[in-house]
Order: C-alpha cells, then structure tokens, then sequence
C-alpha cells in the first residue's frame, strides 16, 4: 500500500507520454504525406496501409544501426544533450489540461512552468553541438542557442498580453476565460506574431538556420546518429505538438467545443416533437462522451496547427541567419512592446481588468 501512490503516478505518466510519442511518429508521416502532395509526389506508401507504419519502419533502423562517435568528443556531455533535449521537450506535457480538470497538473504557475521547460531544452542543443568537436555542429548550436533566446522573448511577450485578458497563469483558467470569445478575434495580430516565434523557437523552416543542410550539413546534430539521433528527432517533432497545443489553449479556447448551441437544438427538437429527452441529449451529457469530446477539440484544433506549420514549412524559402536575427529585434520586437502598452490601456479604458491583476 505504501507504494500505491508511486505507482499511480507511474501510470499517470505512462498515460500521457506514450500517446505523445506515438503522436509524434504520427505528425511526422503527415508531414512527410502533405508536403509530397504539395509537391505533387506520392510519399511513403510502401510500409504498412498508405504508408502509415513508415515511421516506425525508420525508428527501428535508426535503433539498429551501429553508433559512431567522434574521437575527440566529450562523450558525456555528448549523449547527455539529446537527453536533455528530449526530456525538457516532454515535461511541457505534465500541465496541459485535456478537459477541465484532466491534467496531471494542474496548478496556479502552468505558464511560467512551460516557459521555463522549453527554455531549458536550449542547454541540450549547446551542449551536443559544442561535445561533438565539430566546426558545424558547433556553429549550428550558436545559430540555434541565439534564435532561441531571441525569439523566446517575442513568445513570452505574446503570452503576457493573453495573461492581461485573463489575469491568470494557470492554462485551464486561460481557457475557461474564451467560452465568451476565442482570444484570436481580438487579439489576432498578436497571434500572428505568436506563430512566426513558434515556428523559429521550433527550429522549423524557414527559420530552421541551426540546421540548415545547405551550409552546415545537418546543424547541430551533424554528428549524432543512430539511437541519439532519435532523441533529436523525437524532440523536434514532440516541441512542434507541444507549441501546437499551446496555440490552442491561448487563442482558440483550447479544450472547449461550443457544441451547447448543439445540444439546445436538440432539446428544441425533442420539446417540438414529443416534449421529452432522447437518448442523443443524454449521450452528449455523460460526463464520459463529455471529456472524450473535451480531447477532441483539443486535438482537431491542435492537428490543424500542426497542417498550417507543414504548409508554412512547403510554402517559403529559407532565409539568412542575418535576416532572422534583424527580423526578430528590429520588426516583432517593437511590434510586441507596442502592444504591451496598448492593450492594457484599452483594458482600463474600459474598465475590464481582470480582477486577479487589479492594484489597489
């Protein structure tokens, strides 16, 4: 009995951390599926139904390969940074409320927590890129370290503005705060600005510079291969998720599916026709189907941001380090602090601070 508690939370993080995984091997046979349509090419379609099972296909030869490591390389720190990178990029999950109250936790500093785990993930890449003893690995995470702290600056000033609104760091009152409005009609040019820096603080295209495979051959992880390769790849793609659904608990009311609209057409139906309640009211009321349609919202949102960062990934070319760096400080930079300062005063203009933030 002594360990029932150990082993509930074991459960708990099994619960959550292989389905994420599996997502992850998912996204990226989407990725692979909608970029060749938009190229007009086929994609994988050998391995399993329409190619579905090509990801695993490629995980058990990465995880069967033989490891080559350089002779000169700090081997700790070496395979230490993949791990971090892989383990900071998972921790994002423990806050994340599927439903009210479905989260394995959820306390009052979720924000901030999500803040922090992702800015911790930065030390991974520059110790991988510096321990591998290679000029372009280690250029690739000088590229990656500076894009991230720069760009992580426009990400946490866009969170500020949602937190103005709703005067709350916890996630699940951010989103209890949209069943009004979702945060993207009023504030939609601070959502653009939220999407262009997570798709840099994601390393995605095309400000993917700290892997830029025409300059320097595969970035930061040039010398990484086999298993730890795996835990680069698993991190990328489980940050892209992650700030994917982030964007949709701050702008598109998370977990919330305005279906009472649905519902009160259906009791109108059965109150016209035989005055009673059928049996599809009763369904949409279970607390059960309720949470399952809780996790579907959240999920449909979430898969299409992820489409719109494929699109955005098909769609432009890759720009110089130079642009990337003058682009974040001298246009989103003033843009965003611009904002800080006009959106509170429109709040007290009209007199909506929220009451967790007023000053007495």
């Amino acid at each position: 009995m002594l360990y029932t508690p150990t082993l509930i939370s074991v459960i708990e993080v099994l619960l959550l951390t292989v389905p994420v995984l599996l997502s992850v091997a998912f996204v990226t046979i989407a990725e692979r599926k909608t970029m060749a349509s938009m190229q007009r090419r086929i994609g994988p379609n050998i391995v399993g139904y329409y190619g579905l099972l090509q990801a695993f296909a490629d995980a058990l030869k990465l995880l069967l390969k033989e490891y080559v490591s350089p002779t000169q390389a700090n081997l700790i720190l070496f395979f230490l940074g993949p791990i971090i990178t892989l383990i900071f990029s998972l921790l994002g999950y423990a806050v994340i409320p599927y439903g009210p109250g479905l989260a394995i936790s959820d306390f009052n500093l979720g924000i901030l927590y999500m803040l922090a785990v992702s800015s911790l993930s930065t030390y991974g890449i520059l110790l991988a890129g510096w321990s591998a003893n290679s000029k372009y690995a280690f250029l690739g995470s000088l590229r990656s370290t500076a894009q991230l702290i720069s760009y992580e600056l426009i990400l946490s000033s866009a969170i500020l503005l949602v937190i103005l609104l709703t005067g709350s760091l916890n996630l699940t009152a951010n989103i209890e705060a949209q069943r009004a409005i979702w945060f993207v009609i009023p504030l939609l040019p601070v959502f653009i600005i939220f999407f262009i820096g997570s798709i840099a603080e994601t390393n995605r295209a095309p400000f993917d510079l700290a892997e830029a495979e025409s300059e320097l051959v595969s970035g930061f992880m040039t010398e990484h291969a086999a298993v730890i390769f795996v835990f680069f790849f698993l991190a990328e793609y489980a940050s892209i998720v992650l700030i994917c659904i982030l964007t949709s608990i701050l702008f598109f009311g998370g977990y919330l599916l305005n279906f009472l609209p649905l519902i009160s057409f259906i009791q109108y139906l059965d109150l016209y026709a035989n005055n009673t309640i059928t049996y599809s009211f009763t369904i949409l009321s279970n607390p059960l189907i309720e949470g399952m349609l809780y996790g579907i919202s959240l999920g449909l949102k979430t898969c299409i941001m992820v489409f719109i960062f494929i699109w955005a990934r098909a769609s432009f070319p890759r720009i110089r380090f130079d642009q990337l760096m003058s682009f974040c400080w001298t246009v989103l930079l003033p843009i965003v602090i611009a904002f800080i300062v006009l959106v509170p005063c429109i709040l007290y203009s009209f007199d909506i601070i929220p009451s967790n933030i007023l000053l007495f």
